[in-house]
């Protein structure tokens, strides 16, 4: 009895002994741990663009359309975008060219100019974001197209403007037409399209049910855009600005400009009046960016219609537009023509 009670706790101890030496030998063995699937990132949030309290795409702000990127591609660059490093030197030699606090004798410096660095747009001096070497975004080659030959009302007519031009800088102005309409402070860059220039690069926008106003800071113009549907005035109408239209395609605004001033200077790059032809578009792309593209065509100016893209960048809402006072009480054009009357006078012919 003792003898078989012994051999069972024999047994009984190996086979503790084994199951112990089994269990320390599967946890010696290294661990395979199962790591928890990352959580997908989320989704980055789709920007919405805003509404107006009546349903329209909220347009409205201050925005500033200030670039370096030249309206056509510079003769030697043969890419509409740059890489991050030819950007950046395109926007180095830029900066330096537009300067006027060079004294190199580059044409763009202030030695005998009115105004300095001081007195320009700071935000001129920076290529668009997106590294074009362009303004123009058609044709591809980033150029205005070739030109059509003139008519011979509007060869006669260029030559009488320039003839106009030659007095008026040689001191000599026949009389006060002889003033080009930026001096006469009749329009400036206020009329469309809209382009960058040294200063006053903002334009404010207003928006109410059936109508859209944009109010550039040059000069004193305001557009007033009606989005009713209406017909445009009749062609005998003609205004400085064009007689403009509008209408929302999705959240763009779109608008078509006609009806403009037959005066010399009037109409962009003096196309022909009665064949000229604008559209703009304006797309909030962003909570601080529109995007404004227009295409201007004239069968009788260029052989065929051509597109631009420029920037709006929203301005800080600190930031204020003063107003434009370009002619209370200039005299400069009674002393022009004073001056020219007494030098002839006197003799002189230029």
């Amino acid at each position: 009895m003792k003898y078989r009670m012994w051999i069972s706790m024999v047994v009984l101890a190996a086979g503790l002994a084994g199951f112990s030496l089994l269990a320390a030998g599967q946890t010696a063995k290294p661990a395979t741990q199962t790591k928890p699937a990352p959580k997908p990132a989320a989704a980055a949030k789709a920007w919405t663009a805003p509404k107006t309290p009546w349903g329209d795409p909220d347009l409205q702000g201050v925005w500033n359309d200030a670039t370096s990127t030249p309206l056509q591609r510079p003769n030697g660059k043969d890419k509409d975008v740059l890489s991050d490093d030819e950007a950046a030197e395109f926007a180095q030699q830029l900066e330096y060219q537009l300067s006027r606090d060079r004294r190199d004798g580059g044409p763009e410096v202030d030695v005998n100019r009115a105004y300095n660095e001081h007195w320009m747009d700071a935000r001129r001096l920076k290529i668009t974001e997106d590294r074009r070497t362009s303004l123009i975004v058609d044709p591809e080659d980033g150029r205005i197209p070739p030109t059509v030959p003139l008519s011979p009302e509007r060869e006669k007519a260029r030559a009488a403007r320039q003839a106009a031009n030659t007095r008026f800088n040689a001191g000599l102005p026949e009389n006060y037409r002889d003033f080009s309409l930026p001096v006469r402070c009749i329009i400036r860059t206020d009329s469309p399209p809209y382009l960058p220039t040294i200063y006053n690069n903002d334009f404010q926008i207003f928006q109410s049910p059936g109508y859209v106003v944009i109010g550039p800071e040059m000069i004193h113009s305001a557009r007033i855009i009606p989005l009713d549907g209406r017909p445009h005035l009749g062609k005998n109408l003609r205004q400085w600005l064009g007689d403009t239209r509008g209408h929302w395609e999705g959240n763009t605004l779109v608008i078509e400009t006609t009806n403009f001033r037959p005066d010399d200077g009037v109409i962009f790059q003096n196309a022909n009046p009665e064949t000229y032809r604008i559209v703009e578009r304006f797309t909030r792309v962003g909570p601080t960016r529109i995007d404004y593209e227009f295409t201007v065509s004239d069968p009788t100016t260029w052989t065929k219609p051509w597109t631009a893209r420029i920037p709006w960048n929203r301005i800080d809402p600190q930031e204020q537009m003063y107003e434009y006072g370009c002619h209370e009480d200039n005299y400069d054009e009674i002393h022009f023509l004073t001056g020219a009357r007494s030098r002839e006078k006197r003799g002189e012919t230029k």
